[in-house]
């Protein structure tokens, strides 16, 4: 896969678009949940991946092989643009995008919701955490990227990211038991 990865980008950078489509199926699915668990909105999520992808089809040409996956510069650009989302994001709710069930008296599915406060308390916890400590957790235990590639993605070394992710999960940790 790795040759066959090389392989593709090489393409892109001769301006194959063909190539770049396939990394960009390829990568899709995994730095869109990254930037999702990021922002927390659907169309948010889906405009910054978009601009993660077109950053990098213009910027291809700037990748250079250095032992890590063609993810890890993509989570590197996708974190400086949720970090640019929120220098400009102005919150607003949509009424139409709100559930019905929502404004029912009563449901039927507790477990549904319960799920759904407990996924809001731990969003909210990691909302608290700096952003290296979310970036570092979100890619360890969501997209389950090696320690390697997280701190080539972050610019960091491997032992920064154990002492971050360590901090991280214990400032978590405390967080949560708060909120209990």
């Amino acid at each position: 896969m790795k040759d066959d990865e090389q392989l593709l980008i090489q393409k892109a950078k001769n301006g194959e678009s063909a190539a770049f489509g396939q990394l960009y199926d390829r990568y899709l699915p995994q730095i869109y949940r990254f930037v999702f668990l990021k922002v927390g909105r659907k169309q948010d999520a889906e405009d910054i991946a978009q601009q993660v992808f077109t950053s990098a089809w213009q910027n291809v040409d700037r990748f250079e092989f250095k032992g890590f996956p063609f993810s890890s510069w993509l989570y590197r650009i996708a974190s400086n643009a949720v970090i640019d989302h929120y220098r400009t994001y102005k919150a607003n709710i949509d009424i139409e995008q709100v559930p019905e069930d929502l404004f029912s008296e009563y449901t039927n599915d507790d477990k549904k919701i319960d799920a759904a406060m407990n996924v809001r308390l731990v969003r909210a916890a990691l909302a608290t955490l700096e952003q290296d400590q979310q970036n570092v957790l979100l890619m360890k235990f969501v997209d389950e990227l090696s320690n390697k590639e997280i701190a080539d993605a972050l610019q960091k070394t491997e032992g920064a990211i154990r002492v971050i992710q360590h901090r991280a999960l214990k400032q978590l940790k405390a967080k949560l038991d708060e909120q209990h």
